[in-house]
């Protein structure tokens, strides 16, 4: 019999944890394996040895499914980058020695384009020093951005969030007889996908966003102005979606106020759609507003796509399945097979295809004007927001699985 470890890393979605149910699900009917261990705050959590045992959660169905609707990183999280191990081997050594002790056989990592980096090395180093562990990456980012996979669990569910957070601003905005503009801000440093997904709030009676601005392409002041004055021709209320990370003609970020970066070189981000705002009170003798909808983007479990959790928890338990017969160094992937009917298949693919690489919105999915999206882009999107997952109630408020570990171990 071997023992398994799982651990979750990078920014939460609503639909992570989902994921790691379905390994935990998968884990405690399967024979071969005894003991499921997670480790607190990812790889760094292996590091310190903060590792916890989840058998017990593994054996209750109840727990799992509440685990299943629950936000957040029931595990915790880390924003780490290992070493180059050809350079520095001194942390791979503490890895798996923990894994030694733990008699570790299959370790799952869940997370986005930098997990898959901790993925990959730590697949090079076993395979390189012959060490008999099966690792396997299982995806998640609200920001599609993982190459390799046709979206990612946690985008669904945040651009469902996204939408309905356009539509609603838009229910607000009209109802005033003025001049207005209002700016909403979206994650996404280099990717638009999040952003784009504010187009899904259209109808037929609502434009809103009326312009969508992505990192893919250049921002534009002057640019940005025109497009505004042009809207206001025909409409007194002018709604936009503005992705955090738009950089300048000169590449660089409109609205990073520090060049701090943490340790995968990440510029810290803040304050794009307030830039916008100054910029739109100088040139619009209107009211302005600015709205940055920040973390409730990727955490709004009450929300969230029941396609995006089943998805979710699909990756999960398919995860465990490729990992016990045998395979390594992959990530469990989900390629599209047609839009209408929306179906998906799930396949694996080798790390060394996925790490360090972002996948962009397609630049013939933007408008030729430079801010929108095109119909092509909402087609793809569409299915990703459909069902609303059960979440339980209690007293009002959502029922989520109780996290107080976590102050335990920090």
């Amino acid at each position: 019999m071997s023992n398994c470890i799982i651990a979750q890393s990078g920014g939460p979605t609503a639909v992570i944890n989902s994921s790691l149910a379905g390994v935990l699900e998968k884990a405690n009917i399967d024979q071969s394996i005894y003991k499921i261990y997670g480790s607190i705050n990812g790889i760094q959590g292996i590091l310190h040895d903060q590792v916890m045992d989840l058998t017990e959660l593994s054996q209750n169905v109840e727990k799992l499914e509440i685990l299943k609707t629950t936000p957040g990183m029931y595990l915790g999280s880390c924003r780490f980058k290992l070493q180059d191990p050809e350079k520095d081997d001194s942390q791979f050594k503490i890895i798996f020695s923990i894994f030694e002790k733990y008699e570790i056989k299959y370790f799952f990592y869940i997370g986005g384009n930098d997990s898959m980096d901790t993925v990959f090395k730590l697949s090079k180093y076993a395979k390189d020093n012959n060490k008999d562990i099966v690792i396997m990456g299982i995806p998640k980012t609200i920001d599609n951005d993982l190459y390799g996979i046709d979206h990612t669990p946690g985008f669904g569910s945040a651009a469902k969030f996204v939408a309905t957070a356009m539509l609603e601003i838009a229910h607000d905005t009209y109802i005033y007889n003025m001049e207005s503009i209002t700016i909403v801000e979206i994650m996404g440093r280099n990717a638009g996908w999040l952003t784009a997904s504010a187009a899904l709030a259209r109808n037929t009676y609502s434009s809103a966003p009326d312009l969508i601005y992505l990192p893919e392409i250049p921002f534009s002041k002057e640019r940005f102005i025109e497009d505004i004055r042009r809207i206001h021709l025909t409409k007194k209320n002018v709604i936009i979606a503005v992705s955090e990370g738009v950089r300048d003609e000169n590449g660089e970020f409109i609205s990073a106020s520090s060049k701090e970066t943490d340790s995968f070189g990440h510029v810290h981000l803040s304050g794009t759609g307030r830039t916008l705002e100054n910029l739109a009170i100088d040139s619009f003798g209107c009211k302005v507003r600015s709205i940055e909808l920040n973390v409730l983007q990727r955490s709004s479990m009450h929300l969230a796509s029941l396609t995006d959790v089943n998805e979710a928890f699909l990756l999960g338990q398919k995860a465990f399945e490729y990992a016990i017969s045998g395979e390594t160094g992959k990530m469990v992937t989900l390629n599209r097979i047609s839009n209408d009917p929306y179906s998906i298949e799930v396949a694996s693919i080798s790390i060394d295809k996925v790490a360090n690489i972002e996948k962009s919105i397609p630049l013939n999915w933007i408008s030729p004007d430079k801010n929108d999206v095109t119909e092509e882009a909402i087609q793809y999107m569409k299915p990703l927001i459909i069902g609303e997952a059960s979440v339980k109630f209690r007293n009002g408020l959502p029922l989520y699985a109780d996290i107080s570990h976590l102050r335990f171990y920090n």
